[in-house]
């Protein structure tokens, strides 16, 4: 079943919609909390979140891309859960992961930053379409979908070292191209 009929069954309120949903993009959003969460239990409790928000959500929200739909909310709820977990100290990779980013991107919104999120959005897809599409791969698997890099090593056939030190060059690139197009960091 495609995505614009996943679709229309959330419209029409048919519980299929979710069955056909689990079916179709429930490796994928377990991959994405997973990697995120590490616990088991609580990437699993984020899928079944993500059904029920997918379930409350459309109508009125109409994804074209039902994927990326997913991806994202999956992906919001399991950074939530692990930003709430994290005062337990129960996530340690998780917090790694998002550390490597501080340097590249702004702090916490403010209402000035707020203002500011579109021009970064519109910034950072420059910069990623900019990149080869290897290097682009790379960057999106560690900090989109939360893959070690252990992982993304074994994926590239090189050791860790050497695709640790390229994250690294993308993470400066990634900053300097932010810095000349003026977005504060």
């Amino acid at each position: 079943m495609d995505d614009i009929e996943i679709v229309s069954l959330y419209f029409e309120r048919k519980e299929q919609a979710i069955e056909e949903t689990e079916r179709k993009y429930g490796a994928y959003c377990r991959t994405i909390s997973g990697n995120i969460l590490t616990v088991r239990e609580d990437a699993e409790e984020c899928v079944n979140d993500a059904w029920h928000a997918a379930w409350t959500h459309i109508p009125p929200d109409a994804p074209v891309s039902l994927k990326i739909y997913l991806g994202r909310l999956i992906r919001n709820l399991a950074i939530s859960r692990f930003r709430k977990n994290r005062a337990a100290k129960r996530y340690a990779g998780a917090e790694l992961l998002l550390s490597e980013l501080e340097d590249c991107v702004p702090s916490e919104q403010s209402p000035e930053r707020a203002v500011e999120a579109k021009e970064l959005t519109q910034a950072m897809t420059s910069w990623l379409l900019s990149l080869e599409q290897a290097d682009r791969i790379l960057f999106l698997r560690r900090y989109w979908y939360g893959f070690s890099v252990k992982q993304l090593a074994q994926e590239r056939g090189c050791k860790p070292n050497a695709a640790a030190q390229r994250l690294y060059i993308l993470r400066s690139s990634l900053r300097g191209y932010l810095i000349a197009k003026g977005v504060e960091l």
